[in-house]
C-alpha cells in the first residue's frame, strides 16, 4: 500500500504502519486519520497480516496531537463532526481483529495519546511523554479521550490528567498501566516488533478470538462478558487451529497453524 502520511511495511506476519509527517511531530490531520482508517481496514482484511506495529516517524513523536490549524477552524456543528471522524478512526483501530502495538517512540499528546490508548499494547520508550492537555487548548478530548484514558487507568487518574492538562512521563505511564512497557530510547519500535513476532507465532483464531472475548470487559457485565467469552471458547474448539495446537502439543512438535 502506498500513502501520503504513512508508511506501511510486512515482515511476515507483522505490519508496521508508520505515521510519517516529523516535521509537524506527526500531527494527525483528515488527510492523515483518512489514511490510518484505509491502512487498518485493510490490516484487518488481510488473512496474511496477524500482528500490526504502529508508531510515529522519528525519535521525537509518536504524534503530538492534532492538526491545531484544523482545529482552531471548528464550530459547535463542525466541531461535533470532526470528533466523530477522529473517534470513527480510532474505533476502526480499537476493533481491528488483529492485535495492534503502539510503539510510542516520543510526545504522544492529545490526540496521539487517544491514538495509543486505541491500540491494544502500549510500548513506550524511556522518552516518551503522555497527556491530554486539551484544557490548555480550552477545549476537551474529542477523540475517546475520556473514555478510553478512565477504562485504562481508573475515573479519578483520568480525571486529574484531563482537567489538569499535565504531561507524564513514561515511568509514570507505566506506573499507572498506560504503558505496558518501558524501553530504552530509540528501542519502542524493535520491543513492538518483538512483541508482534511473538503473538503472530501463536493461533490466529484463538488471537482473534481472546481479542474479541477483551474487547466485552468494557462494554458488557461480567454475566454477559462470561457468556461471550463461554460462546468464544466453543467457536475455538471447533476450528482447525485448535486440532493442531493439541496435537502438536500431545505429539511435541511445533505447531504449524492456519488461521482456520
Amino acid at each position: 500500500m502506498t500513502f501520503t502520511t504513512l508508511l506501511f511495511e510486512r515482515d511476515g506476519r507483522v505490519a508496521t504502519v508508520t505515521i510519517n509527517r516529523p516535521d509537524k511531530l506527526n500531527a494527525l490531520n483528515a488527510e492523515t486519520l483518512a489514511e490510518l482508517r484505509t491502512a487498518f481496514e485493510a490490516i484487518a482484511a488481510d488473512d496474511d497480516v496477524g500482528v500490526a506495529v504502529l508508531t510515529g516517524a522519528g525519535e521525537k513523536s509518536f504524534v503530538a496531537g492534532a492538526d491545531i490549524a484544523e482545529l482552531h477552524a471548528q464550530d459547535t456543528l463542525s466541531g461535533q463532526a470532526f470528533a466523530r471522524f477522529g473517534q470513527g478512526v480510532f474505533n476502526v483501530i480499537a476493533g481491528c481483529p488483529k492485535p495492534v502495538i503502539a510503539a510510542v517512540n516520543g510526545f504522544a499528546l492529545g490526540g496521539g495519546c487517544e491514538l495509543a490508548m486505541a491500540c491494544h499494547i502500549r510500548i513506550a520508550a524511556e522518552n516518551a511523554k503522555f497527556g491530554q492537555p486539551e484544557v490548555n487548548l480550552g477545549i476537551i478530548p474529542g477523540y475517546g479521550g475520556t473514555q478510553r484514558l478512565a477504562r485504562i487507568v481508573g475515573a479519578g487518574r483520568a480525571a486529574e490528567l484531563i482537567l489538569t492538562g499535565a504531561v507524564i512521563d513514561a515511568q509514570e505511564a507505566l506506573r499507572i498501566g498506560l504503558a505496558n512497557a518501558v524501553v530504552a530510547r530509540g528501542e519502542a519500535l524493535a520491543a513492538a516488533k518483538a512483541m508482534a513476532a511473538v503473538i503472530a507465532s501463536k493461533g490466529p483464531v484463538a488471537v482473534k478470538n481472546s481479542l474479541e472475548a477483551l474487547r466485552a470487559v468494557h462494554e458488557t457485565g461480567l454475566k454477559e462478558g462470561l457468556d461471550i467469552e463461554a460462546a468464544l471458547f466453543g467457536l475455538t474448539c471447533g476450528s482447525g487451529d485448535f486440532k493442531e495446537g493439541t496435537a502438536a502439543f500431545l505429539e511435541k512438535r511445533q505447531p504449524a497453524f492456519t488461521g482456520k
